[in-house]
């Protein structure tokens, strides 16, 4: 078991709230997260996954939380909304901090309830499935052809599952399980279309009629769905950067999957050869760099300040990482030689967008270099990049 990015940030929340939740998508590790860092003799543990516990927390939730004590670890706590205000009541009677860690895999829920009840009383972590470094410590070696196909989800890479039949199994119980669960989705066979539509997307902007018209299904219907794939950490949408220019400026968002390897897995890529010779692959090799700096900012306690560049007249840059000291333009290529293309574009969007200050090009190869003021980056060390501008 691998020690993951936010731990030490968990366990110091941890003694400055009542509460923590940590939420994230099925499978991202966050049980195992809660057991690594706190000792099973001093915190305690249930699980609202069973149907017998969870009805015993809506029926008498007083008594459930009396009898579990604190400190406490509480998974899948959207399952039992009837507990929140004894929560509160809980928190509000102790006056003390850390008092219970609260985690769930439906993010509308948990969250809707921690701003009805807990707002004040909680800090927010979210996790996500392991970043670069979490999976090449977790023995998740190989080139990006074989990472596009396992993807990050811990189970996958620690046990060594064939991501083929386990990345199948993972999106059946998500559909049949979490989205019936959620509700509003009567057609669950378009929804899974939808899906493999958007996994065709990755890096595109979204268009919602036509993403209607090709799963059979109304714009709206379309927009009410994507945030059900939002909600349930399987999508992101990455704003694109409005610069106060005067330049016309494209105002749709980039979709992309939190997890590469479901993205291939619902393209039907089953062989890591396959990613290879993808049409859409460097629209994952984007999807897995776009992803690691969203990881990397939630792992840190930090709402990302992620966006994309892109001028109606087409000069574009992939992302941009907004700080304090000012704008981080990255460039993304999937190519493994560098191209003396790749640079002027990106140089251009310096010299146009206020307060760019550093340029980055993360790219297929294995060399890291320097041209001028672009640093050139392999996908392996583009966290530490990142890492240079976490102030």
């Amino acid at each position: 078991m691998i020690r993951r990015e936010i731990a030490d940030l968990l366990l110091r929340l941890f003694r400055q709230y009542p509460f923590v939740s940590v939420t994230g998508p099925r499978q991202s590790g966050k049980a195992t997260l809660c057991r690594s860092v706190f000792d099973a003799a001093e915190v305690g543990y249930i699980s609202l996954d069973a149907l017998d516990v969870r009805e015993r927390a809506e029926r008498d939730p007083r008594g459930f939380l009396r009898d579990l004590g604190t400190p406490a670890v509480i998974d899948e706590v959207q399952h039992a909304p009837a507990l929140f205000s004894y929560l509160k009541e809980a928190a509000d009677a102790s006056g003390a901090n850390g008092l219970y860690v609260l985690t769930g895999s439906e993010n509308f829920k948990l969250n809707e309830a921690v701003s009805e009840s807990l707002a004040g009383r909680i800090a927010q972590l979210r996790l996500l499935p392991f970043s670069f470094e979490e999976s090449r410590r977790a023995g998740g070696v190989g080139g990006f052809a074989e990472v596009a196909y396992r993807g990050f989800y811990p189970r996958i890479i620690d046990q060594g599952l064939e991501p083929r039949q386990a990345l199948a199994d993972y999106f059946d119980t998500y559909v049949e399980r979490d989205v019936r669960r959620m509700g509003g989705v009567g057609d669950l066979s378009a929804f899974r279309r939808l899906s493999a539509l958007c996994a065709g997307r990755v890096g595109q902007l979204v268009n919602f009629s036509q993403l209607g018209a090709d799963a059979g299904v109304t714009h709206t219907t379309v927009r009410h769905w994507l945030t059900v794939l939002e909600r349930s950490y399987i999508v992101f949408l990455l704003p694109p950067h409005l610069a106060n220019i005067r330049k016309r400026l494209v105002r749709s968002p980039k979709i992309y999957f939190y997890d590469v390897g479901l993205a291939a897995h619902l393209l039907g890529i089953d062989d890591p050869s396959q990613v290879t010779t993808h049409p859409l692959r460097g629209q994952l090799f984007e999807n897995m760099v776009v992803a690691e700096a969203v990881k990397h900012s939630f792992n840190r306690g930090r709402r990302p300040r992620l966006s994309f560049y892109r001028e109606s007249a087409g000069l574009e840059c992939d992302l941009f990482q907004e700080t304090g000291r000012g704008v981080h333009a990255v460039e993304i290529k999937s190519g493994a030689t560098v191209a003396s293309d790749w640079f002027k574009p990106l140089r251009r969007v310096a010299a146009t967008v206020p307060g760019v200050v550093a340029q980055t090009v993360v790219y297929g190869g294995d060399q890291q270099q320097s041209r001028s003021e672009v640093d050139v980056v392999p996908f392996g060390r583009f966290p530490d990049a990142l890492s240079r501008f976490d102030f």
